[in-house]
């Protein structure tokens, strides 16, 4: 009679259960470093969008804050934009 019970997994199932999950693994962090090269790819392109548009003349820091706002909901931003008047008209710098 054995001393392991029909529950206790053999070594040779454990190892196979360990180079599954191994291998799984080592797919979800491929997976994932491939996800961050392209976003530094993207944010490269990001930059040189930028540089191209201050090379025109643009101001950068004015388009990144128009493209935040874009991203935002108008109601948000025009209760925003009325308290920060308010605020400007209390301080006496409209």
């Amino acid at each position: 009679m054995s001393d392991f019970s029909s529950d206790t997994p053999t070594e040779s199932s454990v190892d196979s259960s360990y180079r599954v999950t191994a291998g799984e693994l080592r797919q979800f962090v491929e997976r994932y470093e491939r996800l961050e090269m392209e976003k530094k790819d993207i944010a490269d392109q990001q930059k040189e969008v930028m540089a191209e548009a201050k090379s025109r003349g643009y101001d950068t820091k004015v388009l990144r804050k128009v493209v935040a706002l874009r991203k935002r909901d108008k109601d948000d931003i025009a209760e925003e934009e009325a308290v920060l008047e308010m605020y400007k008209e209390a301080l006496g710098m409209t």
